[in-house]
């Protein structure tokens, strides 16, 4: 039996170890909080997934050297920004020859590294053996065994198929890529465009107004994931598309919550200070937009968003700027 190791019991960590287990991996979750440890050893998580129970092959604990041991898969489920702060402490556990499993959707700030770039950075982990799955990644979705559909990257295509084989679920559909640049980008601008769309929700525009703004936000982030090596037909998939009609429709989506908290005309931290979970487009569209300047890509939803999260500007001024830009052929 496959053994993975899941670290971090967040929403999704806790719904993609249901699908490990479902897929008939052996799964033992890393959790700082020991309240939510024995949750999950009880057969649930109600401070992230309540309500839903967890598969038996699910184990937990607070020992990260005791989750990592003889695992073949180790899956990283933490917020982007803490990536490279636990992973400091995490490499010496990590088994040789693992591999090793990115669920993040951000880019760091100040350097502006993807997740993959972090792992094998802070890790010393050789590309070949890290994988970014991304996709309409819905967890309590998941967690309740709905249809979804995912990509598996790496750039060694046999690694990919080896963690899609202990992640395929009755329910849960993988499919592989070799393009790992082009499936975390997808993952992480989408949650900038997701602020963008609940923005235009909470102030009451309609459906032509968030179609727009899921369409103009698909070409740039295309734009910038072509500059920096990804595939173009990537963004057309699960990973780019799919993962943006997801997170910026859904009301289960906290990006697209948190924006929709903005429009209605909650300061930053009024929504912060409301909000649970991580909305990773919050820190990461500083560090996306740093990413864009630096390859000189022209990234204008992202830029706006940025200026309502950390300029101070209000959704209404960043509409008003939008529309008012010089007007050009709609593909470049």
């Amino acid at each position: 039996m496959t053994t993975a190791a899941v670290f971090g019991t967040g929403s999704w960590g806790t719904a993609f170890s249901a699908v490990l287990a479902d897929s008939g991996t052996a799964v033992r979750m890393w959790g700082r909080r020991a309240e939510v440890v024995e949750q999950i050893n009880a057969g649930t998580n109600e401070d992230y997934l309540p309500g839903i129970r967890l598969p038996q092959r699910i184990s937990a604990t607070t020992d990260p050297a005791e989750a990592a041991e003889g695992a073949s898969i180790v899956v990283l489920a933490v917020p982007s920004q803490t990536l490279r702060g636990n992973l400091q402490g995490w490499a010496r556990l990590l088994p040789r020859g693992a591999a090793i499993v990115s669920l993040m959707k951000g880019v760091e700030l100040g350097t502006t590294k993807r997740m993959s770039e972090v792992i094998a950075e802070v890790g010393g982990i050789d590309p070949e053996r890290i994988v970014a799955i991304s996709g309409p990644n819905l967890a309590r979705e998941i967690a309740l065994r709905q249809p979804a559909a995912s990509v598996v990257a790496c750039v060694d295509e046999q690694v990919a198929q080896r963690v899609a084989d202990a992640c395929a679920a009755p329910y849960f559909r993988p499919y592989t890529n070799t393009d790992v640049i082009g499936t975390e980008l997808g993952g992480a601008v989408k949650n900038v465009v997701a602020l963008a769309v609940g923005m235009a929700e909470g102030m009451g525009m309609g459906d032509n107004s968030k179609a727009s703004i899921i369409t103009r936000g698909l070409a740039e982030t295309t734009r910038l994931g072509v500059a920096l090596g990804g595939d173009p037909a990537t963004f057309a998939g699960l990973a780019g598309l799919g993962d943006l009609v997801a997170t910026c429709m859904s009301p289960l989506s906290r990006n697209r919550t948190f924006g929709v908290n903005l429009g209605r005309g909650m300061t930053v931290d009024e929504v912060i200070a409301v909000t649970k979970q991580t909305a990773e487009g919050v820190k990461s569209c500083e560090s996306i937009l740093q990413l864009a300047q630096d390859h000189g890509i022209d990234v204008p939803i992202i830029e706006q968003v940025n200026a309502v999260v950390h300029e101070g500007r209000t959704p209404q001024q960043v509409v008003e700027s939008l529309l008012s830009r010089a007007r050009k052929a709609e593909v470049d």
